[in-house]
């Protein structure tokens, strides 16, 4: 038992520290945009590219709203496959997104980033995706078919 409390705090914390990095990356997206246009650009090249860039942070935060609200809830807190899922995506994506805002990578490789676990079990599901995904179907299985998450 005091292996799956363990995991609670650090699911928490890397769920936390990948919004962080997400809500930063928002701030910051100027130099990342820039990264994947040409030396010169129009507006509405830096534009389009703005709003690819939104929409995926925008999928992403969404995610994280699916995950926060099982972990909240009550749902998946204690399930200790949820949680080592969640683990290791959020912190893999946490620092894999670091080095995307501090090395000022290309737009496009977020999609990358996002799309990491393309061979997994799971087929063309990311870091975001992939605890997300687990997460809705631990609410099926709580709340459709009324069975225990742990």
């Amino acid at each position: 038992m005091g292996r799956i409390m363990g995991l609670v705090p650090s699911r928490f914390l890397t769920l936390l520290a990948h919004l962080v990095v997400v809500i930063t990356l928002f701030w910051s997206r100027d130099s990342n945009i820039q990264a994947c246009l040409p030396l010169t650009f129009t507006p509405e090249e830096y534009e389009k590219h703005d709003i690819q860039l939104v929409a995926a942070l925008s999928v992403t935060l969404g995610l994280f709203a699916v995950e926060l609200a099982g972990f909240f809830s009550g749902v998946s807190m204690f399930n200790s496959t949820q949680s080592l899922i969640s683990i290791g995506a959020h912190c893999s994506a946490s620092v894999a997104l670091s080095f995307f805002i501090f090395e000022r990578w290309e737009c496009t490789t977020y999609w990358y980033i996002f799309v990491f676990c393309r061979y997994s079990n799971i087929q063309y599901l990311g870091m975001s995706a992939l605890p997300a995904v687990t997460e809705m179907a631990l609410f099926i299985s709580v709340f459709g078919l009324k069975k225990k998450p742990f």
